[in-house]
């Protein structure tokens, strides 16, 4: 009996400590999501990002591919960024990409240790050169954020002449041993049209999403703590432990696979594994789905895309599918050939 009561008494302090911004939901209905079409049939195993332009073109990175196809909204294929993928233009193993304003495409490469920007017909602009990046962002600023394994802070921000501006964003203490807890760290960027930068924990064991203005001043973090998350959390730290312990690389599944951000609202959606959360624009966990693909099995996105009218999940080795949008009222499925 008195064990009992302890764990009651746990689980509410665990409750009631859990930040303000991230509403504890432990025990909500989680609403599933099934695609409605999947798109861009070429598209398939090792996609790891779609980007939209001002112009309506869809961008897809995928790490089978030495360049960035490019389609439009009918599936029609419209090129490949670089137009000619040899040399130092083509991309080794890119990780991330990014579309500016003006068509101008971002590459993290991480094959080849550096973040390439391409004009908008094709050429290969600037490589600048970066240890490992993970993740980039185009700014409306014209300038460039940039993740990567081995800098000193989470973010580093670059000029478009490739000059290192300024870096920001605390390393988080999870390991004793500097090269797995700076693995540790490693996560994926987002941005918006005010400038944001978002930063999404991909190994932190509580979900972690850190958002800042463009000068690395915080707005807000959201970290789950909830009833429904602890568990997982908590294996998770044992098995860094252990790692920690042994000083041997890991083998770690990833607790945030992908963000996306609505650059209208500036509200942020999260994938954890099949589960799709969302959150308002000051870090207020709104609902979660689980996402599936058209033939119902588990969807994990590797990358979100937030359009008006519907979101467009991407999974290795699945493809792209859209979705009806839970918060818009449903639309048709585009045309496509």
């Amino acid at each position: 009996m008195m064990i009992a009561v302890a764990a009651m008494l746990l689980c509410a302090a665990f409750v009631l400590f859990a930040p303000s911004n991230s509403r504890a939901q432990g025990d909500d209905m989680e609403i599933e999501l099934t695609a409605r079409a999947r798109l861009f049939p070429d598209i398939g195993p090792g996609i790891k990002a779609v980007r939209r332009d001002a112009a309506g073109h869809y961008y897809f990175l995928s790490t089978t591919d030495p360049a960035v196809r490019v389609y439009a909204a009918d599936n029609t294929f419209l090129g490949q960024i670089p137009t000619d993928a040899t040399g130092a233009a083509a991309i080794v193993y890119g990780d991330d990409m990014d579309v500016d304003a003006s068509g101008r495409v971002y590459v993290a490469d991480r094959g080849a240790n550096a973040v390439k920007v391409y004009t908008h017909d094709g050429r290969l602009a600037l490589s600048i050169p970066v240890h490992a990046p993970t993740s980039v962002v185009a700014l409306p600023t014209g300038e460039i954020a940039v993740a990567a394994m081995k800098s000193g802070e989470l973010v580093t921000v670059y000029g478009m002449t490739g000059k290192d501006l300024r870096e920001f964003g605390d390393i988080s203490d999870l390991a004793e041993h500097q090269d797995l807890n700076r693995l540790l760290n490693i996560g994926r960027l987002a941005g918006d049209p005010a400038s944001h930068i978002y930063y999404a924990f991909s190994y932190m064991p509580e979900p972690t999403v850190r958002k800042y203005d463009a000068f690395g001043y915080s707005a807000y973090q959201i970290s789950l703590k909830t009833i429904d998350i602890y568990p997982t959390a908590q294996a998770m730290r044992r098995t860094i432990y252990r790692l920690d312990q042994q000083n041997t690389t890991p083998q770690l599944q990833k607790v945030i696979n992908a963000i996306g951000v609505d650059p209208a609202t500036e509200e942020v959606w999260v994938a954890l594994g099949d589960d799709l959360m969302k959150f308002d624009k000051d870090g207020n966990r709104i609902e979660k789905y689980r996402t599936l693909t058209t033939s119902g099995e588990d969807l994990t996105p590797t990358s979100i895309l937030i359009e008006p009218h519907r979101l467009l999940l991407a999974d290795d080795p699945h493809g792209v599918f859209d979705f009806t949008r839970p918060d818009q009222p449903a639309t048709p499925i585009p045309k496509t050939k």
